[in-house]
């Protein structure tokens, strides 16, 4: 998926800071390599999507997020992100591994 940056507003940052992910720890995580499954339950307004994936520190990030266009490009816009639990990061890690070894 090509996106040229992120849409940010003081909404989305004090969402995600209140689970304590900064705006950079989550642009971190898309930069890299992320797992995307749709939304279909929360899609009513909006298509939305969950992502997770890894900050440049290391630290599983678990985000749900939809696409927008401002002026003809196409921005992740973050709704809300948190950092995985220990028991989520280990079962992510076994799926990984196990889709890896196909």
């Amino acid at each position: 998926m090509q996106v040229a940056g992120f849409d940010w507003d003081e909404g989305n940052r004090s969402k995600c800071r209140e689970h304590g992910v900064s705006q950079v720890a989550i642009e971190s995580m898309f930069r890299g390599s992320v797992a995307v499954l749709p939304d279909p339950r929360h899609s009513t307004s909006e298509e939305r999507y969950k992502a997770i994936g890894r900050s440049d520190d290391g630290r599983c990030i678990f985000a749900v997020f939809t696409l927008r266009t401002r002026r003809g490009k196409r921005l992740v816009r973050p709704i809300s992100a948190r950092f995985m639990y220990k028991k989520e990061v280990d079962y992510y890690e076994k799926e990984t591994s196990a889709l890896q070894k196909r």
